[in-house]
């Protein structure tokens, strides 16, 4: 049996970070992904918006870069958990339990609003939450993931899709 899904959609809200009691981090963010669809006239698109919770160092890591609008590729798997609410109705919630995500869209892209995007790093949850920034890139600034918004160089075996 097989439960994986990869999504890429951008951000509708900033992550919300959390801490459960044992210290452990919890990020939680809604990722709006397309759904192209035709119609007999034209081809449209709707939009699915799709929860996604992160943990541990990728929850900080998500929390302290990723933004509403950013652009991000989620791969994880599907999880359907139930609750009792306050009128005794049991709830059904179901989302993605990420273990990666990618940042595919510099911060500089997303605040100039250009239509082209750029891989800005990965963080593994399985390897600790480690980073890969790609081509060996220098900055002067203190995020990481700052680029001067030209494309980095990556081979067709880095992307999720």
């Amino acid at each position: 049996m097989l439960n994986r899904v990869i999504l890429i959609g951008r951000l509708t809200k900033d992550p919300e970070l959390r801490y459960t009691p044992a210290g452990v981090a919890v990020a939680q963010f809604t990722l709006a992904v397309d759904r192209p669809f035709t119609n007999q006239q034209t081809r449209e698109k709707e939009a699915d918006f799709i929860p996604v919770v992160t943990w541990r160092q990728l929850a900080e890591t998500c929390a302290n870069y990723l933004r509403k609008g950013r652009l991000a590729a989620v791969e994880g798997r599907i999880q359907v958990r139930s609750y009792d609410n306050n009128e005794g109705r049991k709830v059904y919630v179901t989302e993605v339990i990420a273990d990666n995500v990618r940042f595919l869209e510099s911060s500089n892209a997303a605040q100039r609003e250009e239509s082209s995007y750029s891989a800005g790093g990965d963080m593994g949850g399985n390897s600790g939450g480690g980073s890969r920034f790609g081509g060996g890139r220098e900055t002067k600034q203190k995020d990481p993931f700052f680029d001067d918004g030209k494309p980095i160089d990556i081979s067709d075996d880095d992307l999720p899709f």
